[in-house]
């Protein structure tokens, strides 16, 4: 059957259409790919935890014996009911095998495979894709709405209430993956264990790496041009034992990160867009990162990489001297950023 969008696939699931034989889940998010095909594994059969109704077979097994997967579909449940196959598939192709059971005459059983992130001329995808009795159904990392929606579920279930701006540090703390998600959820609602309301304070204590807040200050002190601010943070820094090459990498990257998105404005996109297209970045950082999109251009953030990256050879080669190479490098980055 034609593939189905990724915003539509909840949708689908809360009613699977009875004739479909077939469930396929794929995509890059491979938290989210378990977490749906176990679900719908689960809900196909009356009690799940019955290994004669749920039947886990590894993807390598069928690979190796296509026509396993047909005898095992066509199988009866020994009492009687329905039967769910649950197969993860592996590097292997099993398209061979899935070709056969949907040519084949099935009852009262559901196949639902967790196939990996699938390009679209993956075999398995486009077997499934032309049978009316099949679904592919993508996963892909959530964002926005989808993932606000996750959350939000996720602490009404436990009881908990949530308060604006801690909503908003959690989000963009999150990042894509579902399994992710769900373990940063589980250690904060661990945390706030005995209160009705979790708070930014909360949201700080378990997901902000503080070590890593104070390198962001430096290194968006370091583009933005200000230069006291850089130097105190630096000097924090060096006492807390971070060593010249983290901080040189942390600017290295910020600076890769900007030149896209500097291409992108002066192709004419608004800063503000570019920002929020962003990912993983912290919410309370979207303001620096508009203040350096406007003062860098791309041909300026090109020569800074190079001069990041000489700087980081060097520190490397005369350790002794790489405070000193690290701090004189971003001195430089803010006088850059104040012309």
């Amino acid at each position: 059957m034609p593939g189905i969008k990724a915003g539509d696939v909840d949708g689908v699931l809360r009613r699977p259409n009875p004739h479909i034989l077939v469930f396929l889940f794929y995509g890059p998010d491979i938290g989210l790919v378990s977490e749906r095909a176990r679900a719908l594994a689960e809900a196909s059969v009356p009690d799940p935890a019955d290994p004669f109704q749920l039947i886990r077979i590894d993807g390598d097994t069928i690979a190796a014996d296509p026509a396993r997967l047909v005898d095992e579909a066509g199988t009866m449940a020994l009492f009687g009911g329905k039967r769910a196959l649950w197969i993860k598939s592996t590097s292997r192709n099993i398209a061979p095998a899935v070709d056969a059971v949907l040519d084949a005459k099935v009852q009262d059983t559901v196949i639902v495979i967790e196939g990996g992130d699938l390009p679209k001329s993956s075999p398995l995808r486009a077997v499934c894709e032309k049978s009316q009795r099949a679904l592919a159904l993508p996963c892909y990392a959530d964002e926005g709405r989808n993932l606000g929606t996750v959350v939000d579920e996720a602490l009404k279930e436990a009881g908990f209430s949530i308060s604006r701006e801690a909503r908003a540090a959690l989000l963009a703390s999150l990042g894509g993956d579902r399994l992710a998600t769900r373990g940063e959820l589980a250690k904060l609602m661990l945390y706030a264990h005995g209160q009705r309301e979790i708070t930014l304070d909360d949201v700080d204590a378990i997901l902000s790496d503080v070590s890593g807040l104070a390198m962001d200050a430096v290194i968006d002190a370091a583009f933005s041009g200000a230069g006291n601010e850089l130097e105190i943070g630096s000097r924090r820094l060096a006492a807390e034992g971070t060593h010249a090459s983290v901080l040189l990498g942390a600017a290295l990257r910020h600076a890769l990160a900007l030149l896209p998105a500097r291409q992108s404005v002066e192709e004419g996109r608004p800063v503000k867009s570019v920002v929020e297209g962003m990912r993983g970045l912290h919410f309370r950082r979207k303001d620096a990162m508009e203040r350096h999109l406007q003062r860098w251009t791309a041909a300026n953030l090109r020569g800074a990489i190079a001069a990041i990256q000489a700087s980081l050879l060097d520190s490397r080669r005369m350790a002794d001297l790489g405070d000193a190479i690290a701090v004189k490098t971003l001195l430089d980055l803010a006088r850059a950023a104040r012309r």
